[in-house]
């Protein structure tokens, strides 16, 4: 396996293991409808939460969460919009950014952006 992909996936269990602990119900990891995919799938309180996670082991290229530009808030705003089609009784909505960076196999950082976009 390439080494971001299993930094990938790392940080997809350590953002998992994160929005558990704070009381979050994990409904999905990896959901995908024909190419359109999101991370994590929650609800926390009555909202449904798209979670989209960015996982770096630097700066080099930016903070992970910048990774989630406009183009990729739409794929996810189109990406939800197909779950809620066929899960109607979802009314409020948010998207999240759960931003890791880690050295090796540590975490150095955690962050959470709740309502990260609209």
């Amino acid at each position: 396996m390439v080494k971001h992909s299993k930094i990938g996936i790392k940080g997809e269990q350590i953002a998992t293991d994160f929005l558990l602990n704070k009381g979050y119900i994990i409904l999905h990891r990896n959901w995908r409808s024909g190419k359109k995919e999101l991370d994590i799938i929650a609800v926390y309180r009555d909202v449904l939460v798209i979670v989209e996670i960015k996982t770096r082991t630097t700066y080099d290229f930016g903070y992970p969460e910048e990774a989630v530009n406009k183009k990729k808030q739409q794929f996810l705003k189109f990406a939800a919009e197909a779950f809620v089609s066929t899960h109607p009784q979802y009314i409020n909505i948010r998207f999240d950014i759960v931003s890791i960076l880690m050295d090796d196999e540590n975490v150095k950082e955690i962050l959470h952006f709740e309502e990260a976009f609209y």
